[in-house]
């Protein structure tokens, strides 16, 4: 039975547990059939927003009648069991939330009983002012509507100079600032001009656009250190393995801003993974402003058919690498 009050769907949405089928995508499937962490995280995005639209307020009714995005602003994913192609999973959502933030467990089941992943999730209904600045918020949704997904404070001082070729070249060995905020970690760090395919609502990067750059700050970090992932799948058959990973706003980043991206190994555990957290950040008035954190955690597997794989230590050619000896 559909929901009729805003009243009741919102009493759906903040108290209700849903679940629903997910399904990885095609995209997602870069070695063999497994599926990577970035498309297990868009499962668990499709879940939570299949959840909203159980409760009678989906993403596209949320902003075109009340002007409110709907951002995933935090993230915190730990794959216990990896994903194939064509593998169907139950997404099962559970609201925990105060009653002044929509926060939700998200769990992905293949066999409706064990856990495969696990997932927490913080969304923000952000007010919409591109299109419309009029105020459209109802007083039901008022205590959730927020005029910023998060605004953090500066860092710094910072002057902006825009990069002559849109950002494709400058990284720390070349950009006074981001050779700064490498120095004296185990880092990585380029400029990237904030593109139209990785925003939504008109202006922003969002989630899913952390998720693609955090996949490509990994590949550009190991490649630096001359392990990259096809180095190590053709003389190897290694694959690298994520079994957690974390991003969360700090602020708004927005089309076309330069964002500076530093990609810090933080520990190497043992042999078996090591954590890495990336930064971004956008110069903004003469500041230099965090808009996302976010960690990861990698280990590596070595396939033995197209089927079936098993995880294995670093050697000391890798470890030297990630350790940046």
């Amino acid at each position: 039975m559909p929901f009729t009050s805003l009243t009741e769907k919102l009493a759906a949405l903040t108290g209700t547990t849903t679940e629903t089928e997910v399904r990885p995508r095609y995209e997602g499937n870069n070695i063999n059939t497994w599926i990577g962490f970035k498309h297990v995280n868009y499962m668990v995005e499709e879940a939570v927003l299949a959840h909203f639209r159980a409760a009678g307020l989906p993403s596209r009714t949320l902003f075109q009648e009340y002007g409110l995005g709907l951002e995933l602003a935090e993230l915190d994913t730990r794959i216990l069991n990896a994903f194939h192609l064509d593998e169907t999973a139950t997404a099962t959502v559970r609201p925990t939330g105060d009653g002044a933030s929509l926060a939700f467990a998200v769990s992905l089941s293949k066999d409706g009983k064990n856990k495969d992943v696990t997932a927490k999730v913080r969304v923000a209904l952000r007010r919409e002012r591109y299109v419309d600045p009029a105020d459209s918020v109802p007083s039901e949704l008022a205590p959730y509507a927020v005029e910023r997904i998060a605004t953090a404070a500066p860092v710094r001082d910072a002057e902006l100079v825009p990069s002559a070729d849109l950002g494709l070249t400058a990284t720390h060995r070349t950009d006074p600032l981001l050779k700064e905020l490498v120095e004296g970690g185990n880092a990585i760090a380029w400029r990237w001009r904030v593109s139209y395919p990785y925003c939504h609502n008109n202006e922003r990067l969002q989630m899913s656009g952390y998720l693609r750059l955090m996949e490509e700050a990994k590949d550009r970090f190991v490649a630096h250190r001359g392990i990259s992932i096809k180095t190590l799948l053709d003389e190897r058959k290694w694959i690298p393995v994520v079994p957690r990973s974390s991003i969360r706003f700090l602020d708004e980043a927005l089309m076309e801003e330069e964002l500076h991206i530093v990609f810090t190994v933080e520990d190497v555990f043992k042999d078996l993974t090591y954590t890495s957290r990336m930064d971004c950040y956008v110069i903004r008035d003469g500041k230099l402003v965090p808009t996302a954190t976010g960690t990861i955690v990698h280990g590596y597997a070595v396939f033995s058919d197209r089927k079936d794989w098993a995880l294995v230590p670093f050697d000391e050619h890798v470890l030297t690498a990630l350790r940046g000896e």
